[in-house]
């Protein structure tokens, strides 16, 4: 066979390997579409099923159930009140419906929790079939620390329509604060004297491999300089090896 020839030849043979690996491209492509539009399903209706029931008929069409809220209302207890998404949209195999959950008619009233710890509080909640809701903290002078100071719901009412209560908590006064000095440079010994001199507590010590660095110096620090700090907070120091 002539030069030429065999050339002619591993041409032909090279465009047709390339010809049937792009068919063989196209079809996974389509099939992998195909595969992907045959795992949708359509999202059942769970409203008004008890939550069991629900979650079996949504494990029997490969989805999940997340119960999102349990809120009082008028229906049965441990029934399907709301859904996400809602019934007939077609969802991916494996997707949860985000579900809320009927507590049944309110029969609990707002406890007082005004000046409990929050510990306290929680318990009182429990007790009454409540729950706590968000909790907000403030530094407040003139009040100790861990306290109620505000709830919503407020104490007494009974036709609310949510289990959880939330509560304004004190963090007591607010702590004495500093401007961060600048410790890099210092000895160790120096950086702790200036830092308990200040009224804060010891730092975090952190060694750091440095060439050349001296032994015990101080060569980095958080925060940094110029910052805010009070007695709670922890400095960490960054000592040369």
């Amino acid at each position: 066979m002539k030069f030429r020839d065999r050339l002619e030849w591993i041409f032909r043979i090279a465009l047709l390997a390339f010809i049937l690996t792009s068919v063989a491209f196209l079809s996974a492509l389509t099939a992998m579409r195909f595969a992907i539009q045959g795992r949708e399903v359509v999202m059942p209706n769970v409203v008004g099923q008890k939550t069991a029931e629900a979650q079996q008929q949504l494990q029997g069409r490969g989805l999940g159930m997340l119960i999102e809220d349990r809120t009082y209302t008028p229906a049965g207890v441990d029934m399907v009140i709301r859904q996400t998404p809602p019934p007939g949209m077609k969802v991916k195999v494996g997707q949860s419906a985000h579900v809320i959950v009927s507590l049944g008619p309110q029969q609990a009233t707002i406890p007082h929790l005004d000046d409990l710890s929050i510990r306290a509080a929680r318990i009182e909640l429990l007790r009454s079939g409540l729950q706590a809701g968000e909790i907000s903290s403030a530094y407040l002078p003139e009040t100790g620390g861990d306290m109620v100071l505000q709830q919503d719901p407020a104490p007494g009412m009974s036709n609310v329509t949510s289990p959880h209560v939330d509560m304004l908590v004190s963090l007591g006064p607010r702590p004495a604060g500093y401007v961060m000095p600048e410790l890099v440079g210092q000895s160790l010994n120096e950086a702790e004297s200036k830092l308990t001199g200040i009224g804060l507590r010891s730092p975090k010590l952190t060694l750091t491999p440095l060439p050349g660095g001296l032994h015990g110096t101080v060569v980095g620090q958080t925060p940094a300089r110029g910052a805010r700090i009070d007695s709670s907070m922890q400095v960490d120091l960054q000592i040369a090896e």
